[in-house]
């Protein structure tokens, strides 16, 4: 009650509450206390945020600011790199996680199927669009050697070094081709992942195919794509609907 008089958000009580219930199951387990007085206590209600999603024209923007396609200049190794990484990114929903750990055998390009390990050391594959396996096979046949890479090196996306490219860098490289196409929204390393599996359901996919590409152990987890797409229809109904 102290910490909602002080206007802390549902979320900062929660992770507070959290802690202080694991401490005292701790106490109960090691037979200090008799009984636990944090039992009692109820969560906070956490309202589920409805995630950042790019539309389609903005995708293209976004990756064509990290190589247009229909430039004419010689591709530079990092603009290269950083294309086939996006693109990846957006035709596979994959966690950027998964993306800097991905290894050359991972990867079956004539198939068109990706193997990655998810949360939990779960194993899935998931299919890989025409457009990234384009970009990838040039990455792999003109950018990535000139990396140097390390003798021990066997992920696909590699950094100046030579060395796997690692989550923040792939996050950094995010926001510099958010800020370089001029997209104003909020961007998170989650942003392709989220507008992957929104574009999915509006063209029609099903949930459950939805939550079998993304990896979700429930489908409650994906369902969070059903409001992002409710909005969207919501909004359509008020600039169409003559009584809106």
């Amino acid at each position: 009650m102290s910490l909602r008089d002080k206007r802390l958000a549902p979320s900062s009580v929660g992770r507070k509450l959290v802690a202080i219930k694991v401490f005292f199951r701790f106490l109960l387990g090691q037979n200090l206390i008799r009984k636990d007085p944090s039992g009692v206590i109820e969560s906070p209600r956490l309202m589920k945020g409805l995630p950042d999603v790019l539309d389609v024209e903005e995708v293209g923007r976004l990756l064509a600011a990290a190589l247009d396609e229909k430039s004419k200049k010689a591709p530079k190794k990092k603009a290269l790199r950083d294309r086939a990484l996006l693109e990846l990114l957006y035709a596979s929903g994959l966690r950027v996680s998964e993306a800097s750990s991905l290894k050359l055998t991972d990867l079956n390009q004539e198939a068109g199927f990706l193997r990655c390990m998810g949360k939990g050391s779960k194993e899935r594959v998931v299919p890989v669009g025409s457009h990234a396996r384009q970009w990838i096979r040039r990455y792999l046949a003109e950018a990535r050697p000139a990396f140097n890479p390390k003798a021990d090196s066997r992920q696909i996306f590699l950094n100046r070094f030579g060395r796997p490219l690692s989550r923040v860098s792939i996050w950094s490289i995010i926001k510099h081709y958010t800020r370089a196409s001029g997209i104003r929204k909020r961007i998170t390393p989650h942003t392709l992942r989220h507008s992957f599996a929104t574009h999915l359901l509006e063209a029609g996919a099903d949930l459950r195919v939805v939550q079998e590409l993304l990896g979700h152990a429930s489908i409650a987890t994906t369902q969070i794509y059903t409001h992002v797409d409710r909005a969207r229809l919501k909004s359509i109904h008020a600039k169409f609907h003559p009584r809106a």
